[in-house]
This record gives C-alpha cells, sequence and structure tokens, in this order.
C-alpha cells in the first residue's frame, strides 16, 4: 500500500513535465519559464518532506499517506481551469508539490516494519514508486493527445479510491515509539546529527539526479534530438523505469555489502556516463546507452542511501531523518532543470550541464567511499 500511494502520488507530483512543451508553445515561454514551471512542484514537494516527516512520527502513517493522497486531488483537478495563465499555472503547481511529501511518509512506515537485515531490500521495493514519474511520461502525453484533460481527471480518480482504500488497509506497527517532544526539537536533534546531512548530500546527488531528469528530459530530448512530445516522454519514461528497477537493486546489494560502497560504485558509474554525454553524441545508440547507464547507478544509488539512513538513525527519528535528507535530495531535482535551462538559453548547449553532474556524482563517490564506509552499521 505504500508503494502503490507513493506510485501515484508521483505521477500526479510529474504531471506538469511530460506536458511542458505544450504549456511552452500555448504560452509561448522561454526556455527558463518552461524550466521553472516544472521545477517548482519539485522545490515544494522536497520542502515539504521536512513537516511529513515529523508529523508521520507523531501520528502515523495511517493517517497521513491517506490526508496527503486525498488532499492532492485539488490542486490536480485545479490544472484543467488554469492551463492558460502562465502566473496561475505556478501558483497551482506549487500546490502539486505536496504529492512529493509521500516519500517521508512511506519510509519510517516501511522501516518499521522489517529488521535492519531486510530493510534495504524492503525500502528500495518501496521506493520503485518513483515509477511514477516513468507512468506519468507515458501515458500522460497520450492520455492527453486523446484530450487533453484526461490525464487529469484519471490522476484525480486514482487518488482519491487510493485514500480511502489506504485509511482502511494501511497499519501502523503496534507498539511504535511515538516522540512526545515538539515538531521543532525533533528537527533540531536530526539536524545536529552529522549523518543526517552527509546522507542529504548523497540523496541530493542520487535521488536528485532522478528527478531532475524525470523533470526535464522530455525537454532536454525534444529541443536536442528534435523528438515528438510523444517520443520524448516515451524514452524520458524508460529511463524512469530502470531507476526503478534498480532502486530494490541498490537496497539489496547493500543488505550483502556496506550500502556505502554500493553508493560509491553507483555515483562512479553516472560520473563516467554523464562524461560521454556530455559530448553530444548520436541518439541511437550511444545516447540512449549512456542515459540508460546513468538511469541505473541513480537508482541504485538512491536505494543504497536509504539502506544506510535506515542502519545509522534511531527508530523515533526515521521520519524527521528522513524528512530532512528527502527534502535536500528533493532540492537536488529542484536545481539542475533551471540549470540546464539557464545554460542552454545563454549557451545553446547541454555539455556544461553533463559535466556539472559528472563532477558532482565523482565527487559523491570519493566521499561515500572515504568517509561514509567508516560508519558502524546497526545490530
Amino acid at each position: 500500500m505504500a508503494t502503490l500511494g507513493f506510485t501515484l502520488t508521483f505521477w500526479a507530483w510529474d504531471l506538469i513535465a511530460p506536458l511542458a512543451a505544450g504549456y511552452k508553445d500555448r504560452l509561448d515561454l522561454s526556455s527558463f519559464q518552461q524550466s521553472l514551471l516544472v521545477a517548482i512542484p519539485v522545490l515544494v514537494g522536497s520542502v515539504g518532506r521536512v513537516p511529513a516527516g515529523a508529523l508521520t512520527d507523531r501520528y502515523g502513517a495511517k493517517l497521513m499517506m491517506p490526508l496527503v493522497s486525498a488532499l492532492t486531488v485539488v490542486p490536480v483537478l485545479l490544472l484543467i481551469p488554469v492551463k492558460n495563465d502562465y502566473a496561475l499555472l505556478l501558483v497551482v503547481a506549487l500546490l502539486l508539490g505536496l504529492g512529493g511529501t509521500t516519500f517521508a511518509i512511506g519510509v519510517p512506515l516501511v522501516n518499521s516494519w522489517f529488521p535492519p537485515g531486510r530493510r534495504g531490500f524492503a525500502l528500495g521495493v518501496f521506493g520503485m514508486g518513483t515509477g511514477g514519474v516513468a507512468l506519468s511520461g507515458y501515458f500522460t502525453p497520450r492520455m492527453a493527445a486523446h484530450d487533453e484533460n484526461l490525464p487529469f481527471f484519471v490522476v484525480a480518480a486514482a487518488l482519491a479510491g487510493y485514500a480511502v482504500l489506504a485509511a482502511v488497509l494501511i497499519t501502523d506497527k503496534p507498539g511504535r515509539p511515538v516522540p512526545t517532544a515538539s515538531f521543532a526539537s525533533r528537527l533540531g536533534r536530526a539536524g545536529r546529527l552529522r549523518v543526517t546531512w552527509e546522507l542529504s548530500a548523497l540523496y541530493a546527488i542520487g535521488f536528485g539526479g532522478v528527478v531532475a531528469f524525470g523533470v526535464y528530459l522530455p525537454t532536454y530530448l525534444k529541443t536536442w534530438y528534435e523528438l515528438s512530445p510523444t517520443g520524448a516522454g516515451t524514452r524520458a519514461a524508460g529511463f524512469a523505469l530502470v531507476t526503478v528497477v534498480f532502486r530494490p537493486i541498490g537496497g539489496r546489494l547493500s543488505d550483502r555489502f556496506h550500502p556505502a560502497v554500493v553508493t560509491a560504485v553507483a555515483l562512479a558509474v553516472v560520473a563516467l556516463f554523464a562524461v560521454v554525454q556530455a559530448f553530444d553524441p548520436p541518439l541511437v545508440p550511444v545516447a540512449t546507452v549512456a542515459l540508460l547507464m546513468m538511469a541505473a547507478g541513480l537508482g541504485a544509488a538512491g536505494g543504497s542511501v536509504f539502506a544506510l539512513v535506515s542502519q545509522v538513525t534511531p527508530q523515533p527519528q526515521v521520519g524527521s531523518v528522513t524528512g530532512i535528507v528527502g527534502a535536500v535530495g528533493g532540492l537536488g531535482g529542484f536545481v539542475p532543470p533551471l540549470v540546464m535551462g539557464g545554460i542552454y538559453s545563454a549557451k545553446t548547449s547541454y555539455s556544461i550541464g553533463f559535466m556539472l553532474l559528472s563532477d558532482l556524482a565523482l565527487a559523491g563517490c570519493v566521499y561515500a567511499y572515504g568517509r561514509m564506509r567508516t560508519l558502524r552499521t546497526g545490530p
């Protein structure tokens, strides 16, 4: 149930990105304006994970998951009447960010039900909910081609139905520790843990890369390789699908090996193939292989980093730490689309953006292997 809810809310969170080219043409937007439109839900959803995680520690996922799912229906439906007004679209995009907060609700729920030796794989399976981006990339433009309002009605109905099911079927683990301290003090304790910020930095590269590609890859493929919106959305969905498949693989490997080592190897793969893509290779086969290999590395890193979170974080603080790490990770996805759009507007090139990704991935690889693998895992 947690994975299903994460998938549906992630689809809602990513509704604007596959349609961004249409908004650009209809409203005559610049590349930066288009990038801002797709990035705003990422920003809000990321920051919102901090209070969502802390509230989940306090009130449990049984309340929070159906509540957030039901509330996300509102901005999904509001996208219909505001489609021809850029300023109102930005406002609704802010509200749509609510869908991105469910990550910080599901992690403490799943974490509580599994022993330490199985949490990596379990959290990796939950992380497959990022496949909502793949569903959005594939189905949203196709439904919109049939009827421009259809994707919003379908997603809203799915979220409403799920909210009812979640309220009935989700169960918090009996006897789970419920913090009694205030919201501010709990966040303060989580923020004072050095590992919180180390994990945040690694997750900003791994998951931030997944989010950035999820929201910007359709635009990149349409602009640089001159694909149709449907073709670009299909290939972006394939990229997202690979990240989904490799997330539990990264988690499973982290149950067998130190998750910091898994993270380092995954980020090394990302760094290598980002350099390849920076040279603007032909789409078939080189760019396709490079993008899919980056997807595999980013997906595995997302799984391994949260396997590390589950091992080094006290159970009562998992929600708060997850909120901070997830927020920074999502913010890692907010910046690249703006950077890529700004660089393309100034230089008519994406090479600089891919080289920056390579540099960040290499730095994360070195830090994960050099520092994070010395951390002791939990019992």
